[in-house]
């Protein structure tokens, strides 16, 4: 049977075990197998072979309360959030909170890793490295007191940065407006887009074949492949639909709202909130517009013009 020992162990479970069993005295058994006395009869005095754990009976945080060690253990249980989200929504009420002394306190109780559901392992396989510039964008229903709108969103794959308009119709020119709008809000060139086969989007398959679809006449114009998603296969554009499932959570599943334009104004607000304020964990802790700074630094050819002109304020 294999035997785990401390890196520091001089004596086997073998010789612990006839330890145990001589009667001889401590220092003719501490000759016989060069060890010190005192382990000899720190082993006579124990009933296993086995090593304890070292270090504190009771280990506890040094730097955080009992108190804070419960809530931030419980935050943990309840919400099942990666370690960095957990992070960034405790410092609000602990500023003393680290990374690290966060991390020990879940190894500690057994909390450090959660379970991998087959659909994070799906998208993580799915969704690779990009360059800034790889745009999926989708159309979503919605209502208010006026009746149906239609939302449009873009995400962009690698600065998760996210650009929204309600529109009261979805044709096929006002998908194209709402593209040249993107490109407008974004500060560095778009390579891709990826689209579902709408007719917004596509032309109809075995019709159409005479004149170009609108949206790929402004792809064309500034030089961007227009992609689309395949057939049956729903996760290849997951990231832009569960980007309008969380629209959806912030604005019309939590407010009433009586009019389109009361819509468009909280829209306008969260998503400057969102794309300024809300730390994610694929950017380390960055928001968005964090990490599109960081890459105007790294690689300014991708921008034709400085960031920090088009991210304002909701109200200028």
């Amino acid at each position: 049977m294999a035997q785990v020992l401390h890196q520091r162990a001089t004596t086997t479970h073998a010789i612990r075990a006839e330890i145990q069993r001589s009667t001889e005295s401590a220092a003719t058994l501490s000759r016989r197998y060069g060890i010190n006395p005192k382990t000899v009869r720190k082993w006579r005095s124990r009933d296993t072979v086995e090593d304890t754990r070292m270090g504190p009976r009771a280990p506890r945080s040094t730097s955080l309360t009992p108190l804070e060690e419960v809530a931030a253990i419980t935050f943990r249980q309840k919400t099942l959030l990666p370690l960095d989200d957990c992070l960034h929504a405790l410092q609000r009420q602990i500023p003393s909170l680290t990374r690290s002394s966060l991390h020990r306190l879940y190894q500690r109780h057994g909390i450090s890793q959660l379970p991998r559901t087959g659909d994070q392992k799906r998208e993580k396989k799915l969704f690779k490295r990009y360059p800034i510039g790889y745009l999926h964008i989708d159309i979503s229903e919605i209502r208010t007191g006026e009746g149906k709108a239609y939302l449009f969103v873009a995400v962009d794959r690698t600065s998760k940065f996210v650009h929204a308009q309600l529109y009261r119709k979805m044709t096929r020119q006002i998908a194209a407006d709402f593209l040249e709008d993107t490109l407008q809000t974004l500060p560095y060139r778009a390579h891709t887009v990826l689209t579902d086969n709408g007719v917004q989007f596509a032309k109809k398959a075995g019709t159409e074949a005479y004149k170009p679809h609108i949206f790929d006449v402004v792809c064309y114009r500034h030089g961007i492949e227009h992609r689309l998603t395949k057939p049956f296969h729903p996760w290849t554009n997951g990231q832009v639909e569960r980007m309008n499932r969380t629209i959806k959570e912030a604005t019309t599943r939590a407010f009433h709202y009586t009019s389109l334009e009361q819509l468009q104004s909280h829209l306008k607000d969260y998503l400057w909130a969102y794309n300024s304020a809300r730390p994610l964990r694929a950017h380390k802790g960055k928001t968005p517009i964090g990490f599109i700074l960081e890459q105007w630094q790294k690689e300014p050819e991708r921008f034709f013009d400085d960031p920090n002109h088009y991210f304002t304020g909701p109200n200028t």
